[in-house]
């Protein structure tokens, strides 16, 4: 990155479900008022573009679905340049079959007239499964602040995945969610943990309102590598979270807590074999 401190916004906002158009449009006027308030970075919350619950929706999912050349992809594209700006954003990415949709989070960079990259949710969570193909990839994706890995929502709470992108090189970890109310205590714990673990900034993006009977209440949060919090957004409104990531000081807690370089992988083989005690065969 050519910059130690960047400033970044996470948008907190209500989608509405199966209204894309009028997702976009609030997208759209969230990304301004990042952009006018120097941030070079937004993220929108998990399945922004369409709303969460894939069995509200059903089979409209399909048709709510984007890829390359859609009207979602061509739009980030084009404010990503205007307004110089990297957007991270949660959307129903259509697969290469009929029927196959992923709850994917894409990046788009300045400059660039398509999709700089695409990440695949790969911890479906309870009824996921059933709308929603898994991924099975960590990328890491380079961005003009630096490199940037994604976790949403239910990943998060393996921390297996944030490892994997923190040794792929990844220099700040996103993880856009769709988080209930019920699990608030969780949320708390896996974002100071994750960024403790790497010894990188969180960026903990949260919808906020209610599909049905699911209450998403936001709490988003910016996080620093010692797991500290450094801004919040409130759990009762929707909100343009502003912040800032200084890799310098990442730098210096990666040194001080050497997580990382004291890591033993050889004695780590467990890891990836199946486990009698979990119930896999």
């Amino acid at each position: 990155m050519s910059n130690h401190i960047v400033k970044v916004a996470l948008a907190q906002f209500n989608s509405t479900l199966g209204d894309k158009t009028q997702n976009l449009q609030r997208m759209t006027d969230f990304c301004h008022q990042a952009a006018e308030q120097g941030a070079k970075l937004i993220c929108f919350p998990e399945l922004a573009t369409t709303g969460y619950r894939g069995d509200l929706l059903s089979t409209r999912l399909w048709d709510l679905s984007d890829s390359t050349g859609s009207e979602t992809y061509q739009l980030f594209s084009s404010l990503a340049t205007r307004l110089d700006l990297t957007i991270v954003s949660g959307f129903a990415e259509r697969g290469h079959y009929l029927g196959e949709v992923y709850n994917s989070v894409g990046v788009w960079n300045p400059g660039c007239e398509d999709i700089s990259g695409v990440f695949r949710k790969v911890h479906a969570f309870g009824i996921e499964k059933q709308w929603f193909s898994c991924g099975s990839d960590y990328p890491v994706f380079e961005t003009p602040i630096g490199k940037i890995g994604i976790m949403i929502c239910y990943d998060m709470g393996f921390p297996e995945v944030a490892r994997i992108l923190t040794l792929n090189g990844a220099e700040l970890l996103i993880a856009p969610s769709a988080w209930c109310i019920q699990d608030r205590d969780m949320w708390d714990i896996n974002t100071a943990c994750r960024a403790l673990e790497n010894g990188t900034h969180v960026l903990a993006v949260n919808r906020w309102g209610h599909e049905g009977d699911l209450h998403l209440f936001g709490g988003s949060k910016i996080l620093g590598p010692r797991g500290q919090l450094f801004n919040e957004a409130r759990c009762d409104s929707e909100a343009l979270l502003m912040g800032e990531v200084n890799f310098l000081v990442q730098a210096h807690t990666r040194l001080n807590i050497p997580y990382l370089r004291d890591r033993k992988p050889q004695s780590y083989q467990a890891l990836v074999q199946n486990s009698p005690f979990t119930g896999e065969l």
